[in-house]
């Protein structure tokens, strides 16, 4: 599979909201509606399945506009009293660990905090976080082979169909029973619902991955920029920068998804010198256009909280942006300064040398985050 992939923001910001460019692989994708994806490909998942995150034109404002009504900035806040507790209960069971043992962040901290928060705002059972978990993880792995991948999409559908059973039998004050009420409440006198069943497991599907994965990233990149730059760390404890800075100054420079599967060109489009024909694939490269020079000037590379400009990408732009943006930052913006507060000290362990990425060319953060909390007495 080919696609054009595209790491200029200026550009990218211009494809992201051109009518021109869509996210249906069954309506626009030549190799796709050829037949010459095969159904085993590893990323089928993220270019056949039917909700808003693949949806164009008057079909995507159809669903976003029923998802939406799940995202209110009222039903956002209201998580805030929640975060503040689960990121409180992980604090309080991270400084169990003895002074000077090395702890995995990720597992222990940027991990837990959003996959609680997803689950809860879900009401996904406790029994079944582990599971989920797992599956996410599938999802975002680019290195796993055509059988894990499908075994993958199996275990995560039925995780997913048993949720909308559980919610539809025992609803509550969750997300998963407000879209069955607004599927059902649109099916009431009106024929089809406009959420159909199929639509319904596969909004789930995105809202609960992309609403905990990339936050996960955030996090882990976040707190290790902030242990590789004292001197930025340094900005926020003396007032001259915010926890805000360091949040979209990390969003900007590695961004949670580095490079986001796929979008067509709807007919012939002229790209810079580049022409891209109608049909062919184009990537996302979320990463690149946050590095990008032409924006952020010859110091682009550079983690700087105190940078005037800190425009990204990294929620995506136009009709698609990201519905849980304000979540994630709000996750965030407890988070971060919650840990660093309760372990002025926190430090990374010296021998882990340079750190392996996950093993994914969409997801963007550490395999493991190990640090020492507190350092050993004497």
């Amino acid at each position: 599979m080919v696609a054009w992939s595209v790491g200029s923001q200026d550009l990218l910001k211009q494809l992201l909201t051109d009518p021109r460019v869509s996210k249906s692989a069954r309506r626009h994708w030549t190799a796709f509606i050829n037949g010459d994806i095969p159904a085993d490909w590893p990323l089928n998942l993220w270019v056949a399945v039917e909700n808003m995150f693949t949806a164009y034109g008057t079909e995507h404002r159809r669903l976003r506009k029923l998802v939406a009504a799940a995202f209110t900035a009222r039903r956002t806040e209201a998580m805030r009293p929640r975060v503040e507790r689960i990121t409180r209960d992980l604090l309080d069971a991270l400084a169990a660990a003895p002074a000077g043992e090395p702890v995995d962040l990720r597992e222990g901290y940027a991990y837990p905090v959003p996959i609680q928060v997803i689950c809860e705002l879900f009401g996904v059972p406790e029994e079944a976080h582990a599971g989920l978990r797992a599956c996410v993880d599938g999802i975002f792995n680019t290195n796993a082979t055509a059988e894990e991948a499908q075994a993958n999409v199996v275990a995560i559908y039925g995780i997913l169909t048993e949720l909308v059973a559980l919610k539809r039998k025992e609803p509550g004050d969750d997300l998963t029973s407000v879209l069955l009420s607004v599927r059902d409440e649109e099916a009431d006198g009106e024929g089809d619902a406009q959420l159909s069943e199929s639509e319904l497991v596969d909004t789930l599907l995105l809202l609960i991955s992309a609403g905990h994965e990339t936050t996960v990233n955030l996090l882990d990149n976040a707190i290790h920029l902030l242990l590789t730059h004292p001197e930025q760390l340094a900005h926020v404890r003396a007032g001259r920068a915010s926890w805000n800075d360091v949040i979209e100054e990390a969003l900007r420079l590695r961004s949670p998804v580095a490079n986001l599967p796929l979008r067509y060109a709807v007919e012939d489009i002229q790209a810079g010198d580049v022409l891209i024909r109608k049909g062919d694939a184009i990537l996302a490269a979320y990463a690149a256009a946050g590095r990008d020079a032409a924006v952020h000037g010859a110091d682009a590379d550079v983690f700087d909280v105190t940078r005037a400009g800190k425009e990204h990408l990294a929620f995506g732009h136009g009709v698609h942006f990201c519905l849980g943006a304000p979540l994630a930052r709000l996750e965030a913006a407890i988070a971060l300064p919650g840990l660093f507060e309760r372990f002025p000290d926190l430090a990374l362990v010296e021998s882990a040398g340079e750190l392996a990425p996950v093993e994914s060319f969409i997801s963007n953060g550490h395999l493991a985050l190990p640090v020492v909390l507190r350092p050993a007495a004497g």
